[in-house]
């Protein structure tokens, strides 16, 4: 139910559609519950943020999304499809033109993406020349137009140095050139301006909001920042404990947060806060996700927390139109009538 309001919310089919994934990380000594039966779709052109403390779930969602999870400890059920193909049973080539041709990732640390020993633009061109075919000449001209359409400064230059000699900024926006290389229909962007000072920070989210309006991607953005999320989403869907629990269009959720743990998270930061107000943080810690506790996860650092929470996870309940909150006390649509 959880991405239903989403599948409704316009005629054409979603560009990506999660049901009910589940990923657990198994080792001789416990088994970690990353993913918890979250479900969401998106549609064709829209922008969708993941919201979430460090933990929640985020990053491994964007991962399973393009199997990059290592098979030998991830297993993971549920359904994904992305233009209509059953992502968990890709295998050899229709798996290569999902990473790349279909769907790209922009990651978090451009530095441990990027391929310390060969330049960047090296690397452009392999993955033009792997998906789109053509001559090496052409690979480097498309390579030449990405770092121009990224505003990188003196960009035939710059397709020749490695990663090491470009700053932070410079690498972040190469990475983004190698993401749009293959003209994808679905970018994934795991927290991509973490790692840059706040100035760069700012230039990479316009660049990116700019490129996805200009080119029309569907793009699935994951960060902890309300500020970054209210600049850039359509719809933000919050993670908590590897769930979605609450999810909606980001001016609404921000606005009038339902979910007790969101609203957590607005009183938490000085994004929209009054000057002289005191910051009030989250009490306790996350929980281990490999023994999640009763009921509602976030229960037990809940302000609002009752009896009925610890009895089992809470049924998605629409509290508006296109809106969906997983807490015992939010009222749900069907109530009032």
């Amino acid at each position: 139910m959880d991405g239903m309001m989403s599948r409704g919310a316009g005629l054409a089919a979603p560009l990506v559609s999660v049901d009910d994934l589940n990923v657990r990380f198994v080792t001789r000594e416990a088994t970690v519950h990353a993913v918890n039966g979250v479900t969401f779709s998106v549609q064709p052109g829209e922008v969708l943020c993941i919201l979430g403390e460090s933990g929640s779930g985020k990053s491994v969602t964007l991962r399973a999304l393009m199997r990059l999870l290592p098979p030998g400890r991830a297993r993971v059920s549920g359904t994904m499809r992305v233009a209509g193909q059953d992502v968990l049973a890709l295998r050899g080539r229709a798996l290569r033109e999902l990473r790349g041709g279909l769907a790209a990732m922009i990651f978090q640390e451009p530095m441990t993406a990027l391929d310390p020993v060969y330049t960047v633009g090296a690397q452009i061109i392999e993955t033009v020349r792997t998906h789109l075919g053509g001559s090496h000449a052409a690979a480097r001209a498309r390579a030449l137009e990405l770092f121009e359409l990224v505003k990188i400064p003196s960009p035939e230059r710059r397709l020749d140095a490695y990663p090491h000699e470009l700053s932070g900024g410079l690498r972040q926006r190469a990475m983004i050139a190698m993401a749009l290389s293959c003209g994808p229909r679905l970018l994934l962007a795991d927290e991509p301006t973490t790692a840059l000072d706040a100035t760069v920070q700012v230039q990479v989210l316009i660049l990116l909001r700019r490129l996805q309006k200009e080119l029309g991607m569907t793009t699935i953005f994951v960060t902890h920042d309300l500020g970054v999320a209210s600049e850039i989403a359509d719809r933000i869907a919050v993670m908590y404990a590897g769930r979605i629990v609450e999810e909606g269009p980001v001016a609404r959720v921000l606005a009038n947060p339902q979910h007790p743990y969101t609203q957590g998270l607005l009183a938490s930061t000085v994004h929209g806060q009054s000057r002289g107000r005191d910051i009030v943080a989250i009490p306790g810690s996350p929980p281990d996700l490999r023994r999640l506790p009763p009921g509602c996860s976030f229960g037990p650092r809940c302000p609002v927390s009752m009896a009925a929470c610890r009895d089992g996870f809470p049924a998605a309940r629409v509290p508006e139109p296109g809106r969906m909150a997983r807490c015992l006390r939010v009222t749900d649509m069907a109530d009032t009538f």
